[in-house]
């Protein structure tokens, strides 16, 4: 295999006089740019800075930092993961450091470190290291499909060039708190790192998202390559984003996928008497319980995403479940529109940073899934948005699951006449008044298109890992058992799994 490296520039020696008078220039040049970025608005920058030891990254972030407003630059050094990011998906503690839109987040080290370091040591297997890149660039595909300019440098030094820095350092008394044991630990592990490092590069240099390799042995050389780059991506970023059509929404709601919609095989007749489901909602809660306090409880969480048509059920469902729970081992999320903030950030962070930690529940009021629906029958996305979502969101549970998560999802479907009764009921009830809106009644005229929407949000993301669970809810009092059933075996097969 070709080493990536050999594409490296070969880093000539910049004068003082030469870089002085450019980097007057260049830095002016970047602060435009970069308050036109934050008036545009648009889309953020995120800039990856990887390397060899001794290349000059740190010195390079700080620089940028000097050069540019540094209000506006979201700086984050990975250190290893802590016990809660570890608890997590690993992918979460890069998503909650996302820059948002308008802004320059310099993220060193990114999600390329942990992956290369484990494999040098031989911590994991090739085959762990392909999983990574795998999981790696469908992260980078759906930054760049989400408008973000992905810039992804990595610092090279020669192996004769690295030793000659680390060496330089640790016998210059001002500096040589620069270079740790640990770094000549990694340095005797040189040809590993440049083989590993090379196969990650050529497999994640890809449209949209292309490594820039920079010789780090000279800084002036490599402050100017670095500015130099920043500067060009981000004007031809903000060109392009001037002359992009704004996104049209569908003007016509067609079911995309070619089978018949599972919802229609739904049988609303089946009940249960008051007596069985006092009985079986005790049994079942009593289950629930014991299970959330057995011995591996505190090596999975759960994550239960309840969606289904207005008044079907869902917040009654999850009130019975949460009886059962310790209020300090669960959170409800209501889902409503997203903040400034989350309106920043890509689709599904604000549902990253909701997730629980081992040992805890959430348990979502409408969830990731309101892309494929409210905002696709609505018009809030284009037909590109919602579509690319199915993947992202196929994505992200099976990251959950990779983390030891329990994903349960739950499809509550009402027939529309009892929809309708249960709306008059609420209308006149005092104590349910605040249930209903005149958004309900809008929506409802909406009900073939959501019907439309909702099938095809269970054909595309009903995986093996996350499968929905279809409930007829006519009948609340069985719709509320048919839910906390399926929660508790779920949950029952995994800890019996550990």
């Amino acid at each position: 295999m070709t080493d990536f490296f050999d594409i490296a520039d070969e880093g000539e020696n910049v004068e003082r006089e030469a870089y002085d008078r450019e980097v007057e220039t260049l830095r002016a040049d970047l602060l435009d740019v970069q308050y036109s970025l934050k008036e545009n608005g648009k889309f953020p920058v995120i800039v990856l800075v990887n390397g060899v030891d001794g290349a000059g990254k740190g010195e390079t972030v700080n620089i940028l930092n000097e050069w540019m407003d540094a209000r506006h630059i979201h700086t984050k050094a990975f250190a290893p993961p802590t016990e809660e990011e570890l608890e997590r998906p690993r992918l979460y503690r890069y998503w909650m450091n996302l820059p948002p839109k308008g802004s320059i987040g310099l993220l060193f080290g990114s999600w390329y470190t942990d992956p290369i370091v484990d494999r040098v040591y031989r911590r994991t297997k090739r085959s762990d290291l392909d999983d990574a890149v795998d999981e790696i660039t469908r992260l980078e595909r759906l930054l760049v499909a989400d408008g973000a300019l992905l810039i992804k440098l990595w610092f090279h030094l020669s192996k004769k060039d690295q030793k000659k820095r680390l060496t330089e350092l640790d016998e210059d008394e001002r500096r040589t708190w620069r270079v740790t044991r640990a770094d000549w630990k990694q340095f005797r592990r040189y040809d590993d790192f440049r083989r590993v490092s090379s196969y990650v590069l050529s497999r994640t240099s890809l449209d949209g998202a292309t490594w820039t390799v920079v010789n780090g042995r000279d800084a002036r050389h490599r402050y100017l390559t670095v500015g130099r780059l920043l500067l060009s991506a981000m004007k031809q970023r903000l060109e392009r984003a001037q002359a992009e059509p704004a996104r049209s929404a569908p003007a016509q709601l067609v079911r995309t996928t070619a089978a018949e919609s599972p919802i229609d095989s739904l049988d609303f007749s089946k009940t249960i008497s008051e007596e069985d489901y006092n009985d079986e909602l005790e049994r079942l809660r009593g289950r629930l319980n014991r299970l959330t306090r057995h011995k591996h409880f505190s090596k999975i969480s759960v994550v239960a995403a309840f969606e289904g048509m207005d008044a079907a059920g869902k917040g009654s469902t999850i009130r019975r479940i949460i009886s059962a729970v310790d209020a300090r081992l669960y959170r409800v999320i209501p889902i409503s529109a997203p903040t400034e903030e989350e309106r920043a950030k890509p689709y599904l962070y604000r549902f990253y940073r909701q997730l629980p930690r081992h040992g805890h529940m959430t348990l979502y009021d409408r969830s990731w899934y309101g892309r494929v629906l409210v905002e696709r029958v609505e018009g809030y996305c284009s037909e590109q948005d919602f579509m690319r979502a199915y993947d992202e969101i196929n994505d992200f549970e099976a990251q959950l699951v990779k983390s030891r998560a329990v994903v349960v999802k739950f499809w509550l479907q009402v027939s529309k006449d009892e929809q309708l009764r249960r709306f008059e009921e609420r209308s006149h009830t005092r104590f349910k008044r605040f249930k209903i809106t005149p958004e309900d009644y809008r929506n409802r005229e909406k009900w073939d298109a959501y019907q439309i929407a909702a099938a095809d949000m269970i054909v595309r993301t009903s995986t093996s890992h996350a499968p929905w669970t279809l409930v007829p809810a006519n009948d609340k009092k069985y719709s509320r058992i048919h839910a906390m059933r399926t929660l508790v075996e779920r949950m029952e097969e995994a800890l019996d799994a550990l």
